[in-house]
């Protein structure tokens, strides 16, 4: 079966963002003065071929732990569809 996986990979909450900063400067000065804060990630949509749902979860952690998240620096998100 074909399942797509969704990743979601976003700087540890601890961390400096300095992308969602100068983000959050150009809205502020845009007018965007409600919004407070801004953080920058990735989304990565993968196609695996495997038996089931569970698998294909198992083999888009695993390359999310890795390759496309960095685990000092960011956490990840994975669903299945």
């Amino acid at each position: 079966m074909l399942f797509t996986a969704q990743v979601k990979v976003m700087p540890l909450k601890d961390l400096l963002d300095p992308q969602g900063k100068a983000v959050l400067g150009g809205l502020q000065l845009l007018g965007f003065n409600q919004v407070h804060d801004v953080r920058i990630g990735k989304f990565i949509e993968l196609h695996i071929e495997a038996n089931n749902k569970e698998a294909a979860f198992q083999l888009a952690s695993e390359a999310a732990k890795k390759f496309l998240a960095n685990q000092v620096m960011e956490v990840f998100e994975v669903n299945i569809f």
